[in-house]
């Protein structure tokens, strides 16, 4: 029965592949470009938010004032250069899935009941922080007070740390995704 269950939601993601590859290409590339801007917009921002003094640049004399309201402009400048392309994205593929008729969208499967999905999420955090600690110290920063660094530094940081996740996973993610769609692409239903 599980296998049965397995076999139909991937035939579902097949057809619905083989009828509408160009879309889900446009959906990927959106996807890529609406990361890198928020990447983009986070850098700037950074910069902007120093020589603007709006912070001070150097992490030691920041106040909590000065964490709470970077992080409030961050996301307002987030949610207004990112947000909202994303929100009028996202209306124009539902405007776009709706267009489909219901037959086609009910043979996908999409919108049956999902599995109870785990909490295994819990794990980025302490990578990430291991990841940090391994920047700093290649950078030769591991006995300087965390005072000294600047936000540049630390932005530019988080930035590498994402460069390295995205190699040491995504490559390898990438090719397994690419190997086993077109594998279940071209089988025959």
């Amino acid at each position: 029965m599980a296998e049965e269950c397995g076999e139909a939601e991937g035939f579902g993601w097949k057809k619905f592949l083989k009828n509408h590859w160009g879309m889900a290409v446009a959906w990927g590339a959106a996807a890529a470009l609406l990361m890198t801007g928020a990447v983009l917009v986070y850098l700037w921002f950074a910069g902007e938010a120093q020589s603007s003094g709006l912070v001070p640049s150097s992490l030691g004399l920041w106040s909590m004032g000065n964490v709470v309201t970077f992080c409030l402009h961050l996301v307002f400048w987030e949610l207004v250069l990112i947000g909202i392309p994303a929100i009028a994205g996202a209306a124009a593929g539902w405007l776009w899935w709706k267009r489909i008729p219901e037959e086609e969208r009910k043979g996908y499967g999409f919108s049956e009941k999902r599995r109870k999905r785990s909490r295994s999420g819990n794990w980025i955090s302490p990578l990430f922080f291991i990841a940090f600690c391994v920047k700093v110290y290649l950078d030769g920063n591991w006995n300087a007070p965390i005072g000294s660094m600047s936000l540049d530094y630390v932005a530019s940081s988080v930035v590498t740390i994402l460069a390295w996740g995205l190699v040491i996973f995504g490559i390898p993610a990438a090719i397994g995704g690419i190997w086993w769609l077109r594998r279940e692409v071209s089988r025959t239903p």
